[in-house]
């Protein structure tokens, strides 16, 4: 018979044999269609989402090209080589604090002030709708702004009442609703206040040194395509080499955003992936309950001549089927969720998601499920290839059979590896897919010696008197014992729960408990170097037991490393962002009390040779640098190289004043800055806090002051919020162990009825019998939380200590969690299986022993 006519003949016997419906696969189709739906369905918003931020690159940035630059305005030189692009739009961002009228109260605000050609693409929405002019023009010696709900009920105030911004009075005129540009100005710890160039400059603000970033953005003419945009950047950054401006163009609107929502989506789709790789657990469970079930079918197809190929591609074809099923509704569902984000996600990101269907993200999901099917169902699918129908006959199922032939053992290989590159090479970052794949194959084997290792101590248990204890230990390690299925499926999804609910809760701690009484109570920025000594005295007067420490601070931009343009060089990924944007700078004569050298030295407190800089050594390590290496940074417009003469160890976690680079003094002789300073005072009362921002507000308006509970605060919600989320994205890991433990024990009911009614014909009481199912249940799921404990408890101190190097700490109410957690899935789940399993007639069973 030619293959043709053998494949045909195959799939004609698998469909008639189907046509008795699908009983037995609901685990089957909901592991496959689970897995499919999140690994699709993430993809799918994520795309969705990046063609949002593509398609309303315009309006996010503002233009077609944003020119941005630090504590300095454009030249006229530089401010008319751009407009010779297009229409040019200025706007400067800056912290600072607004106060009431009558210095009774204040807030931190992002400060924004706009031009009159602002916004260029997109619109500026206010309640009431008001024009330019009703909204920012000055009438009385009052300029006009608009803020965000969030102020108004911060400060207590309503449209028409007035604040004090620096020296300038604004009246609240409008309430802020859309900002177009926005998200690409990044994350704010504060709400906006909007204001124009002119009521902003009026505040005196905007002083030497100050920390303002000044935009200027860019209309380029109609029709101009994404090669001019390119063109134009490059001609700018070649025409202005000193410039220190960071560019960008309208097609990297938001890369901040864009690349957290790639994180997250990896994220996803390899929680998705884990779904689907526990759930190709009970694949393989059912697809050997299913041929079990088919054992007097497959013994009569053989008896007639039928070859164990044929047997095999019978099957297979099946399974296919049943997989390609469940494999739709997965598509289904995933193509689906770009629809429902899309209005659930407006209030979170600004940015209009593209719902549309995706087949790429749609096309990589699929092929995820067919080779997670085919993966985990060769095995069983060989193993009754190679069984005789005499065996077929005589034995219960295709358990004690062992390993099948060689072909299948190697096919099953070669498609776990072209799963395992599948997961690496769609990955955005290839080394966490890589350490995906490795932890995923280790947890796989290391659950198998946990099984193993839980049958061997039941089975050299010594002999116990409770008849109850008895069976339930021998349950454990008997043949086709459910001890391996349990362990495995429920192991994987409660060891990742645990190990995200120990991070969290060490980050947690760390934000509301350590962090607070390590730093200080205030930061102060932006303080006038004529002021210094003004404001120390003021503070010491207000905080006479308080710590003050100052540095002079500017803000530059590292240029090149070692002669090599940073733009162009190979940087490590862990490494990046001390590149990525512009970085406080200071220079100390002597070593700060708060840093210890790990390397080279410091110089004399007269130095006034070359430039030195002194690095940071995790960071500089991350960079690949080394003593000697050069570093030239971009300040004020000027390209400065330093040599490093020395590293620092840097405790990032106290939140004092620690800086990436410290350089001698002599580097930035005669470049106007301000300053930074802290205020540490672990016995002030909130009320003595108050008093102490009040007082600083009052008498210097430009010092912008930050007080650390409240940014703390911000941080602990948004790491709550983000561990909520994670954690609910990681249930569907627990939902495909739960499904998967539901499968193996219903697999193991036909075995339970054969125990039940032996035992009840030996007298065994109903009572007896729950009671025993009920421990061996709970054993079992005991012994996975110990596991799921110890594997979660090791993995969250690997990323808090080593990678986080933070204080790790285990959870008793984790723990405490986790083994209720186990212990209702194993005997909640077990039990009900099992009460049906007790109600079965003894004499049918009896007669086909």
């Amino acid at each position: 018979m030619t293959l043709a006519r053998t494949l045909a003949l195959a799939l004609r016997f698998s469909l008639r044999e189907m046509r008795g419906g699908l009983s037995g696969f609901a685990v089957f189709l909901a592991c496959i269609a689970l897995g499919v739906a999140a690994i699709g369905g993430v993809n799918s918003v994520a795309q969705s989402i990046s063609d949002g931020v593509a398609n309303q690159g315009q309006p996010l940035l503002g233009g077609d090209l944003r020119f941005q630059l630090n504590q300095r305005e454009a030249s006229a030189e530089e401010l008319g080589y751009l407009e010779g692009m297009g229409t040019v739009s200025r706007s400067a961002n800056m912290r600072s604090m607004a106060r009431l009228v009558d210095g009774s109260d204040q807030a931190l605000v992002e400060a924004k002030a706009v031009d009159s050609a602002y916004p260029l693409y997109g619109s500026l929405e206010t309640q009431p709708v008001l024009s330019r002019s009703e909204l920012f023009d000055e009438h009385s010696g009052v300029f006009g702004a608009a803020a965000p709900e969030l102020l108004l009920e911060r400060l207590g105030l309503k449209p028409g009442d007035r604040i004090m911004l620096g020296e300038a009075t604004f009246e609240l005129r409008a309430v802020l609703t859309t900002e177009p540009d926005a998200v690409s100005d990044g994350f704010g710890f504060a709400p906006r206040l909007l204001v124009s160039m002119e009521g902003l400059s009026a505040s005196g603000l905007i002083r030497p040194g100050s920390l303002v970033e000044h935009s200027y953005k860019v209309r380029l003419q109609p029709g101009a395509n994404e090669a001019e945009v390119k063109r134009l950047e490059e001609q700018a950054r070649a025409a202005f080499p000193q410039a220190g401006w960071s560019v960008r163009t309208r097609t990297n609107a938001a890369p901040a955003l864009s690349s957290n929502i790639e994180r997250f989506s990896q994220f996803l789709t390899l929680v998705g992936l884990t779904a689907l790789v526990v759930g190709g657990v009970g694949v393989a469970n059912a697809v050997r309950a299913y041929l079990d079930g088919k054992r007097s079918v497959i013994a009569t197809l053989k008896s007639l001549g039928a070859s164990g190929g044929f047997v095999f591609t019978v099957y297979l074809v099946q399974i296919l089927v049943i997989a390609g099923l469940g494999i739709v509704v997965g598509l289904v569902l995933g193509a689906l969720m770009p629809f429902a984000a899309s209005a659930a996600l407006q209030s979170v990101i600004p940015v209009p998601a593209q719902a549309s269907v995706y087949p790429g993200a749609l096309g990589l999901a699929a092929a995820f499920g067919v080779l997670v099917t085919l993966a985990f169902a060769l095995l069983p699918l060989g193993r009754a290839r190679d069984v005789p129908a005499t065996a077929l006959f005589r034995e219960m199922g295709f358990a004690s059979r062992g390993m099948p032939r060689a072909v299948y053992v190697i096919g099953a290989l070669v498609i776990a590896l072209a799963l395992a590159g599948l997961a690496i090479f769609s990955a955005d970052d290839r080394r966490i897919g890589w350490i995906f794949v490795g932890a995923t194959v280790i947890s796989f084997l290391v659950l198998r010696v946990v099984g193993f290792l839980v049958q061997w101590l039941a089975r050299k248990a010594p002999r116990i008197r409770s008849t109850v204890l008895r069976l339930a230990v021998g349950n454990i390690h008997r043949p086709g014992a459910l001890t391996p299925s349990v362990v495995l499926s429920l192991g994987l999804g409660l060891t990742l729960l645990v190990t995200l609910a120990l991070i969290d809760g060490n980050l947690r701690r760390q934000i509301a408990g350590s962090l607070p009484q390590m730093a200080p109570n205030f930061f102060f920025v932006d303080i006038q170097a004529s002021d210094v000594d003004a404001f120390s005295k003021l503070v010491a007067a207000e905080a006479p037991d308080g710590a003050l420490v100052k540095v002079p601070m500017l803000r530059g931009r590292i240029m090149v490393l070692n002669g090599i343009d940073v733009a162009k060089a190979n940087i490590p990924a862990a490494g990046a962002w001390v590149l990525r944007g512009d970085r406080g700078l200071t220079y100390e004569a002597n070593l700060p009390a708060n840093a210890t050298l790990s390397e080279g030295s410091w110089w004399p407190s007269d130095y006034s040779g070359e430039p030195l800089v002194s690095f940071s050594a995790h960071e500089a390590q991350e960079l690949g640098l080394k003593l000697g290496d050069t570093v030239t940074v971009n300040v004020l417009g000027r390209n400065i190289s330093a040599r490093i003469a020395s590293f620092r160890q840097v405790q990032w976690e106290t939140m004092g004043i620690n800086f990436v680079m410290v350089f001698s003094p002599n580097t930035f002789a005669g470049a106007p800055h301000s300053w930074l300073a802290t205020l540490a005072d672990k016995g002030a009362t909130p009320a003595e806090d108050a008093r102490v921002l009040n007082a600083v507000t009052r008498a210097f308006p430009a010092v912008t002051t930050v007080r650390v509970k409240d940014a703390l605060d911000i941080v602990n919600r948004l790491v709550g919020e983000l561990g909520v989320a994670i954690r609910a994205a990681a249930a569907v890991a627990l939902v495909a162990s739960v499904l998967v433990l539901a499968g193996a024990l219903a697999a193991g009911n036909s075995a339970r009825i054969h125990d039940a009614v032996v035992l009840k014909t030996l007298g065994a009481t109903r009572k007896t019998l729950i009671a025993a199912f009920a421990l061996e249940y709970m054993l079992i799921g005991l012994a996975t939380a110990v596991f799921a404990l110890a594997a979660g408890g090791v993995a969250a101190w690997f990323v808090v200590s080593e990678i986080m190097t933070l204080p790790s700490q285990f959870s008793a109410e984790v723990a405490l969690t986790t083994i209720v957690v186990a212990l209702v899935l194993t005997v909640g789940i077990g039990l009900a299986g099992t009460w049906r399993v007790l109600g079965h007639k003894a004499a049918p069973v009896l007669r086909n022993l």
